[in-house]
């Protein structure tokens, strides 16, 4: 089986547990000096503007994902969601081989594929094919969620009956087509056997914080919107975590919202754009990026306002130094050891040039 750096979750022999040591190709082990910063990805849901095609919200999240790698981001992760205007991350597997094929060594991966919704042999031929075509640079996340409504789980052709509580047999099944062939297999993954794409355990509850943890592999809690139980997941995790042969060491990854802009004001106008997206979605409407705007209390009520602060209570908003002392804030109550940030705004440019600010503030920031 391969080994999993709890560095880039990239392949590598055996290393003595005491060096921390980066991957220099897919095959063959060269220690390089490793940046001591805080280690920094991106997850894109592909929001699309009001009247905007996918094709163009699609274009926008590939010119992201460049800019991304030049910047220095580990990892460039897309969402799956069903059924939802708003956001083109429906087929998620077709968007990671569609960013990988233009960019050239930042990781693509899902964040995540909800595996429920799927039969295992065919996301390990998914993967298994994109891990064929962008050696060493795929990503695996997994989440049990649906990712879309009662309705939406029929049209998948879900059990109905389904409650994710099968999700740790489905997850050993996939792991089965991606990992080294099994004496009596009779089902194989081609592409995908031996593969050993890495898998990431995705979750907003202690559940896939435990079961994590019993595997002994990467955890991503989804603070970005559902925040509440993070702190009591982070300490579950590593207090129960189980090195094995994929990861020696836990490794917790935190998503949450982050925006930076030059002055707090600034930010927290450009802030209005998500918190106008989780109103419309307690509203049961549509999610497309919307401008900001100058109050928000024009727009909701106070039982709304709770709602929509209580799911976004982890963002991260404003000047370069209160972007930099939330991030410190972070990882000192979690002990994340890397970040995902979700940023959404309606400009383009805004969108950038946060992302460009959170790069350069995690240089300042060491994750020892």
């Amino acid at each position: 089986m391969v080994i999993v750096s709890s560095d880039l979750f990239e392949r590598e022999r055996p290393v003595v547990p005491s060096t921390r040591q980066c991957m220099s190709d897919r095959f063959r082990f060269r220690p390089i000096q490793c940046s001591m910063s805080l280690p920094v990805s991106i997850l894109d849901l592909v929001g699309m503007r009001t009247g905007e095609s996918a094709g163009s919200a699609i274009a926008r999240s590939v010119d992201l994902a460049q800019h991304a790698e030049k910047w220095g981001y580990r990892r460039f992760w897309l969402a799956e969601h069903h059924s939802i205007p708003g956001l083109a991350c429906s087929a998620t597997a077709l968007l990671v081989g569609h960013v990988a094929g233009a960019t050239n060594r930042i990781r693509v991966g899902s964040g995540g594929v909800m595996l429920p919704n799927h039969a295992p042999l065919v996301v390990a031929e998914q993967f298994g094919t994109l891990e064929a075509l962008y050696p060493g640079r795929i990503d695996l996340g997994l989440g049990r969620a649906p990712g879309g409504d009662f309705h939406t789980m029929r049209a998948l052709r879900r059990d109905l009956r389904q409650s994710g509580d099968d999700f740790p047999e489905l997850l050993q099944e996939l792991r089965t087509y991606l990992g080294s062939e099994l004496p009596g297999q009779v089902v194989k993954a081609f592409p995908g056997q031996g593969s050993g794409v890495p898998i990431t355990l995705l979750g907003s509850s202690e559940f896939s914080a435990h079961l994590a943890a019993m595997l002994g592999l990467p955890f991503a809690f989804a603070a970005h919107f559902a925040p509440d139980l993070l702190e009591s997941a982070s300490r579950l995790y590593r207090a129960q975590f189980q090195p094995r042969e994929v990861l020696e060491h836990p490794w917790l990854m935190v998503g949450v919202p982050v925006i930076a802009a030059e002055t707090d004001a600034a930010a927290q106008r450009l802030f209005t754009t998500p918190q106008q997206r989780f109103l419309r979605l307690i509203r049961s409407q549509s999610v497309e990026l919307l401008p900001p705007v100058d109050l928000m209390d024009e727009i909701w009520d106070e039982w709304e306002r709770a709602a929509v602060e209580s799911k976004l209570r982890a963002a991260i908003v404003g000047s370069d130094s209160t972007v930099e002392a939330g991030l410190r804030r972070l990882l000192a109550t979690t002990g994340a050891d890397e970040i995902i940030a979700v940023t959404d705004t309606w400009d383009h440019a805004a969108r950038l040039d946060s992302y460009e600010r959170m790069a350069a503030i995690a240089q300042k920031i060491d994750r020892n």
